[in-house]
């Protein structure tokens, strides 16, 4: 009978100390091979382009792009790579946003150890592992998260609103206004003001 070979693993997370944590996780269980670990989505997608891996471990936040990007350019063109994502936003349209782009394995940052590897272990034999969560809320768009006045926000913006404009309609400072903003940008998991726009015009247009 032949040897079972070690599952190959990518590890990448916008912050250098979560990724190192999680090499060393991985290398101290002595069931997986880390072949690469980076902090940016573009050099994961540039690894996986050079050499074989099983799962791909991603943060949701990388260093030039989040999760759901990178799940992007996985779908449209890079080696056939499962991936499992990892996430300290406890926030279920993230989880939502994934596994429609194709994750086959989510865990929050707060989980235990021992979750993270039977999940990854999961994943490499082809089956999705996924934290509880309520399926009714599946369905709900990224903006479900936002709080009323997050979304009036939001709809200023896409009307052409500047700071100062909002600051005066709102009736609240400019450093509160980019305090919320930046908000609404953790929340959407978007980097900018036009990437946020983007999303709500789109959202709307669905209905």
């Amino acid at each position: 009978m032949a040897a079972r070979e070690t599952p190959r693993l990518a590890i990448a997370d916008a912050n250098p100390l979560v990724m190192v944590a999680l090499r060393e996780l991985f290398e101290r269980e002595g069931r997986f091979k880390v072949v690469h670990t980076c902090t940016g989505g573009a050099a994961l997608v540039s690894a996986l382009l050079q050499s074989r891996c099983d799962v791909a471990v991603a943060g949701w936040r990388l260093s030039d792009m989040t999760a759901a990007d990178l799940l992007g350019r996985l779908k449209s063109g890079a080696p056939a790579t499962r991936v499992m994502v990892l996430s300290s936003d406890h926030d279920p349209t993230i989880l939502r946003r994934c596994v429609k782009l194709g994750a086959m394995g989510f865990c929050w940052q707060s989980d235990a150890p021992s979750v993270l590897i039977e999940t990854v272990e999961a994943v490499h034999h082809n089956r999705m592992s996924l934290p509880y969560i309520d399926v009714s809320k599946m369905d709900d768009t990224p903006l479900s998260a936002l709080t009323p006045r997050e979304r009036d926000l939001l709809k200023a913006l896409s009307d052409g609103w500047n700071n100062l404009q909002i600051a005066s309609r709102f009736g609240v400072s400019q450093n509160t206004v980019k305090y919320h903003l930046k908000n609404v940008y953790d929340k959407l998991g978007v980097k900018n003001r036009a990437m946020a726009i983007t999303l709500f015009v789109s959202e709307n247009r669905r209905g």
